[in-house]
């Protein structure tokens, strides 16, 4: 199956992300929110971000031009009535993401594939909302989405070997590297993520070190990029404690359980850089 046309629901940091390395790719993207600001915020950030590409001499103000051409605002799902893939990038909360889908069933051609950019919620259950549970497909992006290379493609029980390769094809072609992934709670990339954050925060917890020597462990001793610590500010505390729990409740298994200080800090709405206070504090 041959994609043109994508509509991106969700403006927001992920939605507007994937909006973006879509119509730098050539495609038609429509991107959807509920509201109109949201919308405008989201292509702002788009325009912000290619404008300085142009600076940096890595992209031409040509290609800037028609990348902002390929993107047209929307604030109403019936836009995906000719659209041959639906890239859902809303909130991760499995009630909102299942009315979606089955308003997007009800809305686009039969043919139409609906991919979800949930980081950890089950596909196949976002599937089961539809009457096309073979066009129903995971593409979870990484953050910030323009410059992170991985999308795993997650199969949902049913989804068919053509709705696979389709979106393998579209992945890259976005310039992202594809791993296929079966469905199961929190997927590679989570499922081995989130526990390790969790256990950094048990150790800051237990007083076995602080937190800039926490970070400067993994940092310094296994090469990585920034601290779990550092990290999970980036990514969100909220969102580090929601994955945890669909971790504990998918395999029942105490090693998954959240870290009473990470409930604790989400309880104090120090959620990260985006509340400006996390394990660390952000002007």
């Amino acid at each position: 199956m041959k994609i043109n046309a994508i509509m991106v629901i969700g403006a927001g940091q992920m939605g507007s992300g994937i909006a973006q390395v879509c119509a730098e790719a050539g495609y038609k993207v429509i991107l959807n929110d509920l509201k109109p600001e949201f919308v405008e915020r989201g292509l702002g950030v788009i325009s912000k971000n290619l404008a300085r590409q142009v600076e940096k001499g890595r992209m031409s103000a040509e290609a800037k031009k028609a990348t902002l051409t390929n993107l047209v605002a929307s604030t109403s799902l019936e836009d995906a009535k000719n659209v041959d893939l639906v890239i859902e990038a809303a909130v991760e909360n499995m009630e909102i993401k299942t009315k979606i889908f089955k308003q997007l069933d009800e809305i686009t051609p039969s043919e139409t594939i609906l991919a979800s950019n949930t980081s950890s919620l089950p596909i196949t259950e976002i599937a089961a909302a539809t009457n096309r549970p073979e066009q129903v497909i995971g593409m979870h992006f990484m953050n910030p989405v323009p410059v992170m290379k991985l999308v795993e493609i997650i199969r949902g029980l049913a989804t068919s070997d053509e709705v696979y390769q389709t979106i393998e094809t579209v992945t890259k072609e976005i310039g992202k590297v594809p791993v296929e992934v079966n469905d199961a709670p929190g997927f590679v990339s989570n499922r081995i993520l989130m526990p390790m954050i969790n256990e950094a925060i048990f150790t800051l917890q237990e007083g076995i070190a602080t937190k800039e020597d926490i970070d400067e462990v993994m940092k310094l001793g296994m090469n990585h990029p920034m601290g779990p610590l550092t990290l999970a500010d980036f990514i969100g505390l909220d969102t580090c404690l929601y994955i945890m729990e669909i971790l504990h409740e998918g395999f029942g298994d105490s090693k998954y359980r959240p870290c009473p200080l990470l409930r604790k800090y989400v309880k104090a709405g120090w959620l990260g850089r985006k509340t400006g206070r996390g394990f660390y504090q952000y002007n």
